[in-house]
């Protein structure tokens, strides 16, 4: 599986991006997708995550302000990113995990099993 990720760059505060993941190979429709980051001197974090059935989860910290969304017949997974601050800079990372569901624990970086390469996203 590989998995690309697109959209990353420089915003101002309160801006918007929108990312987008796209993977080989047919595994989205029943795989779980997540969006990680990764800011320097921090451990990576699950920001956003979505089920094979379209249902979603959300880090505390972009609630109300991210939007995770799927499309299964182009094997593409997106993520809307609204009213931007500073902290939302990182390198953010989609990452699969082979499973239908996102269980209790959705965010979970060690139960993604691929990785694609990350895209930039700085806020000033």
């Amino acid at each position: 599986v590989q998995l690309v990720e697109s959209g990353g760059g420089s915003v101002q505060a309160g801006g918007s991006l929108r990312l987008s993941c796209g993977a080989s190979g047919s595994i989205y429709g029943d795989a779980c997708v997540g969006w990680l980051r990764q800011a320097p001197g921090k451990e990576r974090e699950g920001v956003a995550a979505i089920d094979s059935d379209g249902i979603a989860s959300y880090a505390d910290s972009v609630k109300g302000r991210f939007t995770v969304s799927r499309d299964n017949a182009n094997n593409t997974v997106n993520l809307m990113m609204n009213s931007l601050k500073p902290g939302d800079t990182a390198m953010y990372y989609c990452a699969v995990r082979l499973a239908r569901s996102l269980g209790p624990r959705p965010h979970r970086t060690s139960d993604f099993g691929y990785w694609g390469q990350g895209t930039q996203v700085t806020v000033s």
